[in-house]
């Protein structure tokens, strides 16, 4: 991706979806000595974890994109609630919402429709008002803050070189 930004002089743009999820994550934010670790584990804060970590990449490869001196930008974003049935393999959701027939129903009136849902994705893809902006967080086509801990430069950066000792031991 750095050689065709550089040989075309056309501006690369990494997209990473995230979610306002990131927010209820553990309380450390990233659980690196517990990464597999099953005690203690929540689906809900894991979910969060993995938003989390995916804010935190894409400001972390901005910065690193930005050093390269290369023209590619590293935004996250989150979609918003979209009326799917993403849930149908959902024990809970099914058992307490009759097959999520009722979510779906009422989700209708407060869900984004598909197309909504990708708006922001593709606004940050391919809008040129995103042009040269890079390592932020939007929502609703629009920057937005994350939180604190997803603006945390040190937890960006050691979840970085985490990542990298697991792929490179």
């Amino acid at each position: 991706m750095k050689k065709t930004a550089r040989e075309s002089n056309i501006e690369g743009r990494i997209v990473n979806v995230s979610s306002i999820g990131h927010r209820f994550t553990y309380s450390e934010g990233i659980r690196f000595d517990k990464i597999n670790d099953e005690s203690g584990y929540s689906s809900w804060y894991a979910y969060g974890q993995s938003k989390l970590a995916t804010i935190l990449h894409a400001k972390e490869l901005s910065r690193r994109l930005k050093e390269d001196g290369v023209e590619i930008t590293a935004n996250s974003l989150h979609p918003g609630g979209i009326l799917t049935n993403i849930l149908r393999h959902d024990r809970f959701m099914n058992v307490h919402f009759l097959k999520a027939g009722f979510l779906h129903l009422i989700g209708k009136y407060f869900l984004k429709s598909i197309p909504q849902g990708a708006a922001t994705t593709c606004y940050v893809a391919l809008h040129p008002q995103v042009k040269g902006v890079s390592g932020e967080f939007f929502m609703d086509s629009n920057i937005s803050n994350p939180s604190s801990m997803a603006n945390d430069v040190d937890l960006a950066k050691k979840l970085w070189d985490f990542s990298f000792t697991l792929i490179n031991p």
